[in-house]
């Protein structure tokens, strides 16, 4: 119904804006890696800020299972409750997951699209067979 899906619409939008805070807090005050820092909104949509933060599933890092070795690292499940569904996917959905990059010099890119070879190599690094990392990167796959 309409006032569920306005909760659920508002849900995203609170995680949205936390992320928003939580970086500049990293940025200014708990990292202090740009302490002089005083963008106003507009540079903030513009990201004029220093550093990134990538996200699984999104075109910096397509591999969704990357978020199963954040989970396992940060113990969110105890934590916080925050889980994650047999397909990656977060739940409670209202979550972000992600990384921080500190360097100035980072930006974000699209990894487009990846050849077998390469599949296969990052298959052995992520001690993942050749064909689930395949499900896991099939819109980025070129053949």
């Amino acid at each position: 119904d309409y006032n569920s899906i306005m909760i659920k619409a508002l849900a995203d939008r609170f995680a949205e804006a936390f992320t928003e805070c939580l970086h500049k807090l990293v940025r200014i005050e708990l990292w202090g890696y740009s302490k002089e820092e005083t963008l106003d909104n507009e540079e903030l949509i513009k990201e004029k800020y220093k550093g990134i933060r990538p996200a699984p599933g999104y075109p910096a890092c397509p591999d969704h299972l990357e978020k199963g070795t954040l989970f396992k690292m940060l113990n969110s499940t105890e934590n916080i409750g925050l889980e994650l569904t047999e397909s990656f996917a977060m739940y409670p959905a209202s979550a972000v997951s992600g990384w921080y990059f500190a360097n100035e010099n980072s930006r974000y890119f699209g990894l487009g699209k990846i050849k077998k070879d390469q599949v296969e190599d990052y298959a052995n690094r992520i001690d993942k067979s050749v064909e689930e990392t395949e499900k896991w990167l099939g819109s980025i796959l070129a053949y």
